[in-house]
């Protein structure tokens, strides 16, 4: 089985992701980490010396090739993902595959990623709170079909990733 977490960036995923695959047994993969080993290239670079048409396209077939693996494994997947060409469908229509929808508010987002602009290419060019805020809040309205769309929706807010894991083992079981 594969189990594919879906969610804004900074949403947990990739922390999740981690957990839930050592308490399952499971092997863990981040999605933007594979891009970035085989093209030998980090996600800001490949945006900017290649553009985002070139990274959605890599990060599909690379979807694909994770997908057709024999094992186990929970993938952490780019925010964008499953928003962009057939992710979405190819996702839900696999036997296989169980989707999981980390939802984290716009406040508890902001909060996070302002942390991190500097190493996430979509934000980096917001520099205060108010900003980030709003362009999460637009951005998230934009996406949220799509992450809606999961198997399972587990709103992360108020929990650790500890127990986000927990509660997220307790439905797989």
């Amino acid at each position: 089985m594969k189990i594919v977490l879906l969610g804004y960036m900074g949403s947990g995923k990739s922390t999740v992701g981690k957990l839930l695959a050592e308490t399952l047994g499971y092997t863990f993969k981040d999605l933007d980490t594979y891009i970035e080993k085989k093209e030998e290239m980090y996600i800001p670079d490949i945006f900017s010396e290649k553009g985002e048409i070139y990274f959605r396209k890599k990060e599909t077939a690379y979807l694909k090739a994770i997908l057709k693996e024999n094992n186990n494994i929970v993938l952490a997947t780019g925010g964008g993902t499953p928003c962009y060409g057939d992710n979405l469908e190819t996702l839900l229509d696999s036997e296989d595959v169980l989707t999981v929808y980390l939802k984290a508010s716009i406040a508890i987002l902001t909060d996070r990623l302002f942390e991190e602009l500097k190493q996430r290419p979509l934000i980096a060019h917001l520099e205060t709170k108010p900003l980030l805020n709003d362009f999460i809040r637009k951005h998230l309205f934009e996406r949220a079909f799509y992450y809606n769309k999961a198997k399972i929706v587990h709103d992360t807010d108020f929990d650790t990733p500890k127990k986000i894991t927990e509660k997220l083992v307790a439905k797989l079981l």
